[in-house]
């Protein structure tokens, strides 16, 4: 495994990120496929002993049981100061808005609950699942600085935002003295590159690490044509973000497999390697002990110039799609339906 820091902070990640969106009781979820917390644990565990220190998770995911299936392996399995632990947290709903909930409170809730379902004492990274369009700027960020000045959070980030809405909070925290967000999780792959066009400028620029999800798309770019899974088959949300542009994104997964034969290694690896050669860390879902072993593989492997360029020459403009295309101000009056639990949607 390789090791690198998160963007500015000192944080010291593995260049893989195991995603834990997999994990969590079904039954308090929208997903059919997450793991009960026996095999999570296996996962998590394979994935320590592969050098593997950076665990993403999210307060939405499977009604906070995954924060609480990663608290609890991470607490037997590691100790503290040797891993990161990342979670997201909701908008406020329209609930908490009717009944005048600060977005400072909101924010203390959720690092409260947060913190209470991972068993842990301080949050490494505490991340802004997606822009709340009908809370200030300034609250959210004043919010998540009192949690950092109070040690309840190391470092923040941010989740599912455009480039121009970074940019427009660190400029706010830096004029206030406020913690400015050191990372970005946006949807970003071999078959999905709008980050390119603005946002990986901004991150080079202002050394922000990009930590992005759904990195194989939904196992799209993991799999040799003909290949199934119970989440291709059964996940919803992926097949809303991919479906539509399966055709010409086959063209690049083709040449994944084509270049995966030729080297030798799997789909994993080469979709990896290409991503892990533009970003900090990529998360990748894991829901099989394969499905780590495989991301930690594609640490070793480097492609040339030639397979990059192969690679990213089919690629057409895709248009937005997911909670970026659905969290706009257009919709910000839908922002209940979001805040609710059908944001368990990530890598």
């Amino acid at each position: 495994m390789q090791y690198t820091k998160l963007g500015s902070s000192d944080l010291t990640v593995s260049r893989i990120c195991m995603g834990c969106m997999g994990f969590g009781d079904a039954k308090n979820g929208q997903h059919s496929w997450t793991l009960d917390e026996e095999h999570s644990r296996e996962i998590i565990r394979r994935g320590l002993e592969l050098g593997v220190n950076f665990f993403d998770t999210a307060i939405g995911y499977q009604s906070g049981t995954s924060e609480q299936y990663v608290g609890r392996a991470l607490r037997d399995f590691a100790k503290r100061e040797d891993v990161v632990v990342a979670t997201k947290f909701l908008p406020r709903t329209q609930e908490e808005i009717a009944t005048g909930i600060s977005g400072q409170q909101h924010i203390e809730n959720m690092v409260n609950t947060s913190l209470k379902n991972l068993g842990l004492d301080y949050i490494d990274l505490y991340i802004y699942h997606m822009w709340d369009y009908e809370t200030p700027l300034y609250d959210i960020m004043d919010g998540l600085n009192r949690m950092v000045q109070a040690g309840k959070v190391r470092y923040i980030g941010i989740s599912n935002c455009f480039a121009y809405q970074l940019a427009k909070a660190n400029a706010l925290a830096e004029k206030e003295g406020f913690s400015k967000f050191v990372s970005i999780q946006g949807h970003y792959n071999l078959i999905f590159r709008e980050e390119e066009r603005e946002m990986a400028k901004l991150c080079a620029e202002d050394n922000i690490a990009m930590t992005p999800y759904s990195s194989l798309a939904g196992g799209r770019l993991s799999k040799h044509p003909g290949e199934t899974s119970k989440r291709l088959e059964e996940d919803s949300y992926a097949k809303f973000k991919y479906d539509a542009t399966a055709q010409q994104d086959q063209v690049i997964i083709d040449r994944v497999a084509e270049l995966a034969d030729k080297r030798g290694v799997s789909m994993t690896e080469v979709s990896l390697a290409w991503l892990l050669s533009k970003v900090t860390a990529p998360v990748v879902g894991a829901t099989k002990l394969r499905h780590i072993e495989g991301a930690a593989k594609a640490v070793e492997l480097e492609l040339t110039a030639e397979e990059m360029d192969y690679l990213e020459e089919p690629y057409v403009p895709h248009k937005l799609v997911g909670v970026m295309a659905q969290n706009t101000p257009a919709s910000a009056k839908e922002q209940h339906v979001w805040s609710t639990g059908s944001q368990n949607m990530e890598q």
